[in-house]
């Protein structure tokens, strides 16, 4: 397993007025969304092209298009919903999947209530979109269940991570053969008792939509 932590003025700036506590829903949608374009473009630097040759005003070239199958991206609901635009901005060619998990407050053990991926992901690049990486079981759960379909390599984008949970992701593929790649704005100090990030933003999903 690989982490990257992204280090960059523009990532920095933006994480900081995410975590503002007054920072409106809006506000928190727009940077959610232009923080993970940035994290997009370093977590595709593997993405699988294939050489084309094409015709400039001037004289023909060699051109590269991604290849085949597309890539998928797959947003855990609904928190992973307000990192989607981002990421299709800046591959809007990808196909998109829905995975909805729910953890439980009590034992912070995760479960799946909506399911719409395709049943054969064989030699595809899935990217999912999870803001908060704290426990980290929410993660594995969604992971287990693309590589068990056959998914080519996993990429997870989430905003901020927490020891904890790169400790479990680590736990789980490191030693095995899983391609799965964590990209993250930020790695904090810990969790607290209630399975929250410290310092962290809040609940990514009520500071993005509200508490209803």
């Amino acid at each position: 397993m690989r982490t990257l932590v992204i280090d960059h003025p523009l990532v920095a700036h933006k994480m900081s007025r995410l975590r503002r506590e007054e920072t409106s829903s809006a506000t928190f949608r727009l940077l959610a969304e232009e923080l993970v374009t940035l994290l997009a473009y370093e977590a595709t630097r593997s993405l699988t092209v294939h050489p084309e040759q094409i015709q400039t005003p001037v004289a023909p070239t060699t051109g590269y298009e991604l290849g085949e199958p597309k890539p998928l991206v797959v947003p855990i609901l609904r928190a992973g919903l307000g990192m989607l635009n981002g990421m299709v901005k800046l591959m809007p060619t990808a196909e998109v999947g829905f995975l909805g998990l729910v953890r439980d407050d009590a034992t912070l053990t995760a479960s799946i209530y909506a399911d719409r991926l395709p049943h054969d992901l064989h030699d595809r690049q899935v990217f999912v979109l999870d803001p908060m990486l704290a426990t980290g079981g929410t993660l594995v759960a969604a992971i287990d269940i693309l590589l068990d379909r056959g998914a080519k390599d996993v990429t997870a984008i989430c905003l901020l991570a927490a020891p904890e949970g790169l400790a479990h992701m680590e736990e789980t593929y490191g030693n095995t053969d899983a391609d799965v790649t964590v990209v993250t704005a930020g790695l904090d100090e810990r969790l607290n008792e209630k399975g929250y990030i410290v310092p962290g933003l809040g609940d990514a999903g009520d500071r993005l939509y509200g508490v209803a």
